[in-house]
Order: C-alpha cells, then sequence, then structure tokens
C-alpha cells in the first residue's frame, strides 16, 4: 500500500500529464489569448507555474540556497512576479513550454528523494512534504484550469481533486487571516460529489453550518477561479457563506478573483 506521500507525488505527476495534454493541443495563438486573471496571458499562467515549480525544486534539494534566494529578494524589493512574467513573454511559445516541462518534471524528480518528515522551506511557514507538493498540484490545477478556460481543449477533473478539495478546507482559517480577520469559532462541514462520484466529507458530523455540491465547484471558488454565484453550492448558515464568500486556498494577498456572471453554472449531478 502506498502512502499518503507517494500517492500526492504520483497524482501531482500526473496532474503535470494533464496540462501537458492540453498545452500541446493548443494552436499557437491560444498563448497569447488573454486569460481570465487581470492583466495575465495564458502565457503567463504557465510563466509563473515554471518559476514556481523551479523555486520548489530548489527547496527540496538545497533549502538553505533556496532561503538565501528568498531573503535576498525581499532585501532587494525584487518584483518577482514582474520578473518571471518578463522572461516568460520574451519567449517562443515552444521555448516557454519546455521551460515548463522541464521545471515540472524535474519537480517530481526532486519529491522522490524527499524525507517524508522533513519540513521545507517555503515563501511563508515551512510546509511538510505532503502539504508541500499538495500546494503544487493545487496550483497546477488551478493555474491550468486559466489556461482550460480560453484554451478551448478539455480537462476532465479527477479523483486527484481530493488534494485540492483538502488543503481548501483547511485553508479557512488562512481565507481570514490574509484579509486581517478574525474567523469565528463556528464549524463548517464540507459535503462534496466527487468528478467520480464519491461522497467526500470535512468538518464535523454536528456542524449546522455546510457546504454541499460538487468537488469542482468547491475547489474553484476556494481558488478563486468562480465566483460563488456562478456555481451550484448550497450554503447553509452564516459562517458558511461568509466563508465562501472569502475562500482562498493558495498563499499569498487576497486575490481579486472572478465576477458573477463570467462563467456559466455548471448542472448539479443528479
Amino acid at each position: 500500500m502506498s502512502s499518503a506521500f507517494e500517492d500526492v507525488i504520483h497524482d501531482l505527476a500526473e496532474e503535470h500529464a494533464a496540462l501537458e495534454r492540453v498545452l500541446r493541443a493548443m494552436p499557437d495563438s491560444t498563448w497569447d489569448l488573454p486569460s481570465h486573471a487581470p492583466g495575465w496571458l495564458v502565457r503567463d499562467q504557465v510563466a509563473h507555474l515554471a518559476y514556481f515549480d523551479e523555486a520548489a525544486e530548489l527547496a527540496i534539494r538545497d533549502p538553505e540556497a533556496f532561503t538565501a534566494t528568498v531573503a535576498a529578494a525581499t532585501a532587494a524589493n525584487s518584483n518577482v512576479e514582474e520578473q518571471y512574467l518578463a522572461k516568460g513573454r520574451a519567449m517562443t511559445h515552444a521555448a516557454l513550454f519546455d521551460w515548463w516541462k522541464g521545471a515540472s518534471s524535474s519537480l517530481v524528480a526532486a519529491a522522490r528523494l524527499v524525507d517524508p518528515k522533513a519540513r521545507l522551506p517555503w515563501y511563508g511557514p515551512a510546509m511538510s512534504g505532503v502539504s508541500f507538493l499538495t500546494a503544487r498540484l493545487m496550483e497546477c490545477w488551478s493555474h491550468g484550469l486559466d489556461v482550460v478556460d480560453v484554451a478551448g481543449v478539455p480537462r476532465t477533473d479527477t479523483e486527484r481533486l481530493r488534494h485540492v478539495a483538502f488543503i481548501s478546507f483547511r485553508a479557512r482559517p488562512f481565507s481570514y487571516a490574509t484579509r486581517g480577520r478574525t474567523m469565528p469559532e463556528i464549524p463548517v462541514r464540507v459535503e462534496l460529489t466527487s468528478p467520480g462520484g464519491e461522497a467526500w466529507v470535512f468538518g464535523e458530523d454536528d456542524a449546522v453550518n455546510v457546504v454541499r455540491g460538487t468537488a469542482t465547484d468547491f475547489c474553484r471558488v476556494c481558488t478563486q477561479r468562480r465566483h460563488l454565484a456562478d456555481t451550484t453550492l448550497v450554503i447553509e448558515g452564516d459562517a458558511a457563506r461568509e466563508w465562501m464568500e472569502i475562500a482562498q486556498a493558495f498563499a499569498g494577498p487576497p486575490g481579486q478573483g472572478r465576477q458573477p456572471g463570467e462563467f456559466p453554472k455548471e448542472p448539479a449531478p443528479k
């Protein structure tokens, strides 16, 4: 039986493969289309993944070098986002694909060498190996969704989405903290239908605040790829609604999210 750590490495590699199929199938012109993230092109989504997969590999293979790099960038007040976007925009789409492909493959290779008990440095607090790689999987899925949303190339959600759903549920306190707000001490339960039709439940059984719906909708809201109004999620209780209105599973300051009406609602499963 494989461990949770081995499972997430396998699923991260599979998520990379799913995005690779989309990128290989896209017409050349798609790389320069605007994505739904304001100011970002499709190519910018790929550059983001390439840059941070490279950074993640460095954090695994040489934690001290990674920490020094982050400290130097902070001390210099460097605009890292501006730098990697400029790098990606200066590349041909083929070169950008190769950058991302090399970075993602190297990350998976490095992950196989990690001691599952080790804590890995990142831009915030150090993370366990499972959490570290789950965050990379979430990033691949969510930024890949930004590509899929405009590329016209399908990418079917799978049971790998459980990783994203779990980290999204665990990130409820962060959704408040990143906004300087105090989370109410009221439990919220999440009841989801997986892409394969399974029931996924997170939280306390007796919670009266509940979020119900598809894992796809829940993960899209928590990664700010869909506005809550554009989903079929059923929200019960003020605490559950408040959380879903500010949900954020990814690190960093509050994102802009998406506006109501940008996407049609997908039908709820029968």
